[in-house]
């Protein structure tokens, strides 16, 4: 692949209101949980924010950020996916340890558990919204 139509592949490549995103944000919204998207001013522009309860949800898909159960390696161009896909999980990584570092809470949910068990994100993000909504009472 040459890298004019690499580049022109990549550009239809969505970073933020993906199906997953749209998936989760619509059921949320259902459940009457207000939130903000992709905000600019938070490291890393979490997916979702709650950032007045300092919660902040990334929603990772398997192939972009290198899920241990389900990523492949593509055959062609290896070395540039492997370096991109390691740049992504470290990147990753960076962004879990900022909010850990500064008290907040960060919950990451793989493209698999969004499609496997929808209900059980949801309630894990309802859980820790309804929690630090009780502790700011």
């Amino acid at each position: 692949m040459s890298f004019n139509s690499k580049k022109n592949t990549m550009k239809y490549v969505k970073s933020k209101n993906t199906n997953l995103e749209m998936k989760v944000r619509k059921r949320l919204w259902k459940e009457g949980i207000r939130y903000k998207t992709n905000v600019k001013s938070l490291f890393g522009k979490p997916d979702i924010a709650f950032p007045n309860l300092k919660i902040v949800v990334f929603i990772d898909s398997c192939f972009w950020h290198g899920c241990p159960h389900h990523f492949r390696l593509p055959p062609k161009n290896p070395e540039f996916w492997e370096q991109k896909i390691k740049r992504n999980t470290e990147r990753d990584n960076e962004i879990t340890q900022h909010y850990v570092e500064e008290n907040w809470i960060i919950l990451r949910f793989w493209e698999h558990e969004i499609n496997n068990n929808l209900d059980s994100v949801i309630a894990t993000i309802i859980y820790y919204v309804n929690e630090k909504n009780d502790l700011k009472k």
